[in-house]
């Protein structure tokens, strides 16, 4: 596979920055001539026709995801995927409304969310990747370090300027610039955001009993913006801004990212090899739905997750559940080269082998 050059991912995501909205809105309406159709899967097409596939969910996969279906129309033309970034807490919503054939998702679904969905559900992991906490400080690039006592802190809005003792103690050779610490958060139901609060409150009692974990939650300081797009947007834009991002969101538009303590003490920056160290703790059980909120191995960065595809275990149009079934199959084999070149953590050969196998649950 030919590789992307670092300059045309970074347009990619800039286009994705600007377009994400636009994209949501043609997609919605790409069911427009099939309306009166109950649920949201098509009757088979015809000979020669376009068989359309809509998806939506997490932000945190969606450059990879959107470049595997545009790749995969030159496997098979008659196959069109759309997939609309509008977060993993709408994407499970409307899988769960059965407004779309499929959804994506950083965070697996809970047993509450698979009993209202009649027709089964199958939960795929597809890729991986980690949780940068990016911030935009004049003069200071990669590598500020935070330990787990301060990053808990900032987010808590205890530590409120940058040039705080605690801050300056962590980083004695950075000239850290006098400004407030203005905090962002996700305003929408994100994977990328439970991912993150799992990991604060592994760290911090006081933050899993007094804030909590989930993909929306009530923050105690900071400004919401919508997905990783409008996240990664407000860390070019502002000085003193910190958030939290998914990485390949971070490393392909250049964002600063801080690197964190993790369990063992040492501050690590969001590499794919330290990413890959933490994910290779994960264990994952029959459901395939398995985090690790704080891994322990040394050099681990501590923030990583899988995504998922969910899919329904049963489709009333065969054409439909072959080709979902088609498209997955090539993205966890072919599409696994693109998937590391691009930035997310490639899956290990056992994991692949229990992501095929899930596949086979999709019947018709």
């Amino acid at each position: 596979m030919v590789q992307l050059p670092r300059f045309r991912r970074r347009e990619m995501l800039l286009s994705l920055l600007a377009t994400v909205a636009g994209l949501s809105a043609c997609q919605q309406g790409s069911r427009s001539g099939r309306s009166g159709e109950a649920g949201p899967v098509a009757d088979s097409q015809l000979a020669g026709e376009t068989l359309l596939i809509n998806g939506a969910g997490a932000t945190f996969p969606a450059p990879l995801y959107l470049r595997w279906f545009s790749d995969y129309r030159r496997v098979d033309p008659r196959v069109e995927i759309n997939f609309q970034p509008v977060g993993s807490a709408a994407g499970i919503r409307q899988f769960i409304d059965q407004t779309v054939d499929f959804a994506a998702s950083d965070v697996a679904m809970t047993d509450a969310e698979i009993a209202e969905v009649k027709r089964g559900v199958v939960m795929i992991p597809m890729t991986a990747g980690s949780i940068a906490v990016g911030y935009n400080l004049p003069g200071i690039g990669s590598g500020l370090k935070l330990s787990r006592s301060v990053l808990v802190q900032i987010f808590r809005g205890q530590i409120t300027q940058w040039r705080d003792p605690q801050i300056l103690a962590l980083n004695p050779d950075l000239e850290i610039p006098d400004l407030p610490i203005a905090v962002c958060y996700r305003s929408d139901g994100s994977g990328t955001t439970d991912t993150f609060t799992r990991h604060l409150a592994a760290i911090d009692p006081t933050w899993a009993a007094e804030i909590g974990v989930g993909m929306s939650l009530e923050w105690p300081v900071g400004i919401g913006v919508k997905g990783n797009e409008g996240m990664s947007a407000q860390m070019l834009l502002s000085e003193g801004v910190i958030g939290y991002v998914e990485s390949v969101y971070a490393r392909d538009l250049d964002l600063s990212v801080a690197a964190l303590e993790n369990r063992r003490g040492e501050f690590v920056l969001p590499t794919p090899e330290a990413s890959a160290l933490a994910l290779s703790e994960i264990e994952l059980p029959d459901n395939l739905r398995a985090f690790v909120p704080d891994p322990a191995g040394a050099g681990a960065y501590p923030i990583v997750t899988y995504t998922w595809i969910l899919a329904y275990r049963q489709y009333r149009d065969p054409a439909m559940a072959k080709a979902l079934q088609a498209v997955l199959r090539w993205a966890l084999s072919e599409g696994q080269a693109l998937a590391e070149e691009m930035g997310y953590l490639p899956l290990a050969e056992t994991v692949v082998a229990r992501s095929l196998e899930a596949l086979q649950l999709i019947q018709s």
